[in-house]
């Protein structure tokens, strides 16, 4: 059932919109626009109902903060007012309503508008899901990575948690394409990515194709030598697929990894540590590859083999 949250300081108004709509959906509602924007950043709602007339913070106020807000950005919100005036209607829509509804209510527009807007979400979000994942491998894609690892990004400044970066690819590439060809040569990205993503489903872990035979993951919590550790888990897994090749790094196909595990402050940017985990992986590369190199902040650096 699609939950829907309705933000309004009026309980009478409040009652009669969930008397109209509880049947068809979970309704949750906030008095206040502090308490709404709260409840809004759980991020499990499918459409908001904001009263723009409201003490202290009014709806016009709260609509901009919950389009500059990343996991409520693309949530729908209808007004409610009493203001008919076009300007307000106008004001409402510029800053990223979907849609405007005057008091008194009409239940059956209500209800209509509500469906409308909530099956218009639905079918974003499918639209924008496809548009993250890469079309070969089923994992997500570049773009979907610089989306959301700012969000992780700034969850670990916010919360002072460590952040791994890390970078890795599939080791003599080019010679498995000239021996085996280009098909056989996407089936192995497809299966070296479906393996090693496995090990990334935490809600705050991203793994995804870069580009190429090239992947990129980032994730929370884990200390340096932990990190370290785990990815020589997902470089071993890989390995022990034995999916044969024509090198001198292994008879099997192999990845080399580099990464960085920091705890970021304010002001640290993401890309410079994407560029240090790169470094990393240039490094796995020259010592012989189908191996680990990570660092930390300290620059101590562990090294596989």
């Amino acid at each position: 059932m699609d939950r829907i949250l309705v933000i309004d300081d009026s309980a009478v108004q409040t009652g009669f919109l969930c008397s109209i709509l509880e049947e068809d959906y979970e309704i949750t509602a906030c008095r206040t626009a502090e308490e709404g924007l709260e409840a809004a950043k759980e991020g499990r709602y499918s459409l908001i109902l904001l009263d723009v007339v409201m003490p202290g913070k009014d709806g016009f106020e709260l609509l901009q903060e919950l389009k500059a807000t990343e996991v409520t950005r693309y949530v729908p919100v209808i007004l409610l007012t009493s203001l008919s005036d076009a300007q307000y209607e106008e004001r409402g829509l510029l800053l990223g309503a979907v849609d405007y509804v005057t008091k008194p209510f009409n239940p059956v527009i209500i209800k209509a508008r509500v469906n409308t807007h909530i099956q218009l979400y639905h079918y974003q979000m499918r639209f924008k899901e496809q548009a993250m994942v890469d079309e070969l491998t089923g994992v997500a894609n570049r773009r979907r990575y610089e989306d959301e690892s700012a969000a992780r990004w700034r969850e670990a400044v916010r919360f002072e948690l460590p952040f791994s970066i890390c970078m890795f690819d599939i080791d003599k590439f080019k010679v498995y394409n000239d021996t085996f060809g280009h098909p056989a040569g996407d089936q192995v990205i497809k299966a070296v990515a479906q393996k090693a993503s496995a090990y990334f489903q935490r809600s705050t872990d991203l793994f995804a194709r870069y580009g190429g035979e090239e992947f990129v993951a980032v994730f929370l919590g884990n200390q340096g030598v932990s990190a370290f550790e785990f990815m020589k888990t997902v470089r071993q897994s890989v390995e022990d697929m034995h999916i044969p090749h024509n090198s001198q790094v292994s008879p099997w196909v192999t990845i080399s990894v580099g990464g960085i595990t920091l705890t970021p402050q304010p002001g640290d940017k993401m890309g410079d540590y994407l560029k240090l985990a790169d470094a990393m992986l240039y490094d796995a590369k020259n010592m012989g590859r189908n191996r680990v190199v990570w660092s930390n902040q300290q620059r101590e650096q562990w090294r596989e083999k």
